[in-house]
């Protein structure tokens, strides 16, 4: 009877296996010698044969070619469709609806704050470098779908967007409701402090170049000894317009080496012979990034001026914005950066000559909250000497 019933035991566990062995094999096709693009076909067929809901053939393709581009690893680098890629090419203009934040993805896997625009939304409400959004309008977002977070948090001037966050160097989150509003990007600000001359750079757009020359040229016909330039908070943008703010103030020589996968030089900017030669002070904070920093790392090694502030936030790779049918686009590191000096920094940073932190509780940076920064106060005692 023992024998029997092992028999039966051993007879169903066989039939059991069969079935699956079948099962897999029937359904599972993909897996084996099937070139890429089969598995991938196949992979499709069966996820709607046997997905539990409806698959949207849209938001199917799309998640396949975000998918391809995600599988790089690399944070920077995405498939945009067609309304990202118009909220990409606005923030080059200068004028977009939200609340005013750069973020980026986080090596903890969080986003990270790494600027709010002076004067938006988010500045007045308190958000700052170094912050983590955890979740928008009660949704949990990782650095990984920041493309999506990006979207949510921008909307209807006028609406509000309820985020929470960790502030930085904080252990508890807290919950913070912000109105939108249109976003306008003034990247030159022109100050007048005394005898000296204050530049303050928002971030890099299509016209930052021109509009700094022409802030630059008034300040010393004006008779101003010395220049401030402040890139606190510039999270980057568009590396030319960079290059165009460098030459106006360095010597001749190479500006920025890009350099491809291969190493090989795709890009080298160069300054001309014609530039001012006025005392500068450079500004910088964990909020200075990208392009930002091509400028401050080519004033760093040319010696040009003193950099006062703190660590820089550390992107020394560039992003190339490929158009593609429909209006969709593809946003994919292309080159690694160099100083002058040959100096890599991407996830380094730049170190400032003067360490300054600013007090926990400031209100505000810049000329208007020249009380209590302490930054630009140093800045202005090193020109003044």
């Amino acid at each position: 009877m023992k024998k029997k019933n092992s028999l039966i035991i051993f007879l169903t566990i066989l039939i059991i296996t069969n079935c699956l062995t079948f099962y897999v094999s029937r359904h599972s096709m993909f897996i084996g010698t099937a070139g890429k693009f089969d598995k991938i076909i196949q992979l499709e067929n069966f996820i709607k044969e046997h997905y539990l809901f409806d698959v949207n053939e849209k938001d199917f393709e799309t998640w396949e070619l975000k998918g391809a581009v995600a599988s790089t690893g690399d944070p920077y680098s995405a498939y945009l469709t067609k309304e990202e890629m118009k909220e990409m090419t606005e923030e080059t203009t200068g004028k977009f609806f939200g609340i005013g934040v750069y973020i980026a993805p986080g090596d903890d896997g969080l986003i990270t704050v790494v600027s709010p625009i002076k004067d938006s939304p988010a500045d007045k409400a308190g958000i700052k470098a170094g912050d983590k959004i955890l979740q928008i309008d009660g949704k949990d977002f990782t650095a990984e779908e920041i493309n999506d977070a990006s979207k949510a948090i921008r909307g209807k001037s006028g609406s509000n967007v309820k985020l929470l966050l960790l502030k930085k160097g904080q252990k508890n989150s807290e919950e913070l409701i912000v109105k939108r509003d249109e976003v306008k990007i003034a990247s030159i600000i022109e100050k007048e402090i005394g005898d000296l001359g204050y530049i303050g750079i928002t971030l890099f757009d299509e016209d930052t170049d021109a509009d700094f020359v022409k802030a630059l040229n008034n300040l010393i016909d004006k008779g101003k000894k010395g220049i401030i330039i402040d890139l606190r908070g510039n999270p980057g943008g568009i590396v030319d317009t960079a290059v165009g703010v460098a030459d106006a103030v360095l010597p001749e020589g190479t500006i920025v080496t890009l350099k491809d996968n291969q190493g090989r030089i795709v890009q080298e900017y160069k300054s001309d012979a014609d530039y001012s030669d006025v005392p500068l002070v450079v500004l910088q904070n964990g909020g200075s990034a990208s392009a930002s920093e091509i400028l401050a790392g080519a004033i760093r090694d040319y010696n040009r001026a003193k950099i006062v502030g703190q660590k820089s936030f550390g992107k020394g790779i560039v992003q190339t914005l490929f158009p593609l049918p429909k209006g969709t686009g593809l946003k994919l590191t292309t080159a690694e950066y160099l100083t002058p000096k040959g100096k890599n920094i991407h996830k380094i940073g730049i170190e400032p000559d003067i360490d300054v932190k600013e007090p926990d509780d400031i209100e505000g940076i810049g000329v208007d909250f020249l009380e209590t920064d302490t930054q630009l106060q140093k800045a202005i005692e090193l020109l003044n000497k």
